[in-house]
């Protein structure tokens, strides 16, 4: 037996002020998707904004159904509509944001598994890292390049492609 270690590196700001300009930007774009969010029964509203090469952003927010797995996290509402609308879109970088209407979210929320993989798709389309901030409304955000650091077993088959 040999066991292997898999170590994560991410950046941490306590404040959206510490932030460069463009990623503030991004992040207050998130928070502006929140407004777009249908969570009748969570209450659990989460706001995305993902910015692509040349400089559009494009808004996705959580979306959910009373069959639940018929719903739709921000993420992935953002990322396939990239995919639909402009599938040769390169994506730079990402923003994600969340708040509940009965309680304070006071750390940064992280994608599921299922967007982190839909994530990885994209950065294996496109050949090149998305960066990506997890922003917490008056807290922390936590800023990861590319989304093995987050998913490192990502699921791969190559041999699906041909």
């Amino acid at each position: 037996m040999e066991q292997k270690i898999i170590t994560i590196s991410y950046e941490s700001f306590s404040g959206i002020d510490m932030l460069s300009d463009v990623d503030r930007q991004l992040c207050l774009k998130a928070e502006e998707a929140l407004n777009t969010s249908y969570a009748p029964y969570s209450h659990f509203r989460v706001g995305t904004a993902i910015q692509l090469k040349g400089d559009q952003i494009v808004l996705g927010s959580n979306q959910e159904n009373v069959a639940y797995p018929s719903g739709l996290c921000a993420e992935r509402v953002a990322l396939f509509a990239i995919g639909a609308a402009n599938p040769s879109a390169v994506i730079e970088r990402m923003a994600i944001t969340a708040k509940a209407d009965h309680f304070q979210v006071e750390q940064p929320v992280t994608s599921c598994g299922a967007c982190l993989q839909v994530m990885a798709e994209f950065e294996k389309k496109q050949q090149q890292e998305i960066e990506v901030l997890f922003y917490c409304i008056g807290g922390e955000i936590m800023k990861v390049r590319g989304i093995r650091s987050l998913l490192p077993f990502v699921f791969v088959e190559s041999r699906l492609e041909g």
